[in-house]
């Protein structure tokens, strides 16, 4: 039940099973301490973006099927973070957390829901312009193998 191929117990098997009571987990505490965990300073505010980010997209961006705001997703970006920290650790905290949400999410959009993203991520770094990644090495593969 909630999950595409699962299907429901039947009456005989629930009657055996105890309830369990289960809570949705504080993504912001758990943003934070990935965050700090990787060498953030500003763990905390930038958790917070992070996590108001994901509401809004949630609440605004279409609903799409392959669209991912879980757990899963957030510990992704933040891993992905951390590793851009890790590779230029003098890099503005926010600009580096910036790149890594729109790096991760960006591709995954509709056209339409892309423009709203960018004014999303806009809204939260308002003092931030990130230019486009430039993948030299790829672009080179690629048109070598072209």
């Amino acid at each position: 039940p909630g999950y595409a191929g699962r299907t429901e117990l039947p009456d005989n098997l629930k009657a055996l099973m105890r309830p369990v009571a289960m809570m949705t987990p504080d993504l912001a505490m758990i943003a934070e301490v990935i965050l700090a965990a990787e060498g953030f300073r500003d763990a905390r505010n930038l958790a917070k973006k992070t996590i108001t980010l994901y509401s809004l997209m949630i609440q605004q961006l279409s609903k799409q099927d392959h669209y991912d705001y879980g757990l899963r997703n957030l510990k992704a970006v933040l891993t992905m973070a951390g590793a851009l920290k890790r590779a230029d650790p003098d890099m503005n905290e926010e600009a580096i957390l910036m790149r890594a949400l729109r790096d991760m999410n960006l591709p995954k959009f509709i056209s339409d829901d892309e423009r709203l993203f960018r004014l999303l991520l806009g809204d939260l770094f308002p003092s931030l312009e990130l230019t486009t990644s430039v993948y030299e090495e790829l672009q080179g593969a690629l048109e070598a193998e072209l």
